[in-house]
């Protein structure tokens, strides 16, 4: 699944977000793309990021192994399959990529 954005590295680092654990895609509702983070999306597409509804089935993407996650699996912190973990000062964006 190809990661969209700025990238740094094939993990889903990008120029905006690039410490160890910046290692997550999101869904944009909108255009049904996996971007390494609203940033990177709303700099090359036509219209701003659109939060994943809560009926999205898998709004994530991790960056170390290319599962598909749920919003719940993110939400755990790390990758269910790889057990890589996730930044935890994503929690201050999740308005912008979840639907409440």
């Amino acid at each position: 699944m190809k990661i969209y954005g700025a990238l740094t590295d094939q993990a889903g680092r990008c120029r905006h977000y690039h410490s160890q654990l910046d290692i997550v895609a999101l869904k944009c509702a909108a255009c049904q793309k996996y971007y390494a983070c609203y940033r990177c999306h709303d700099e090359v597409a036509d219209h701003h990021f659109v939060a994943s509804s809560s009926s999205e089935p898998y709004p994530v993407l991790c960056g170390n192994c290319s599962c598909l996650l749920s919003k719940i699996q993110y939400l755990l912190g790390h990758c269910p399959y790889c057990q890589a973990a996730f930044n935890p000062n994503c929690r201050f964006h999740h308005q912008i990529y979840f639907k409440a």
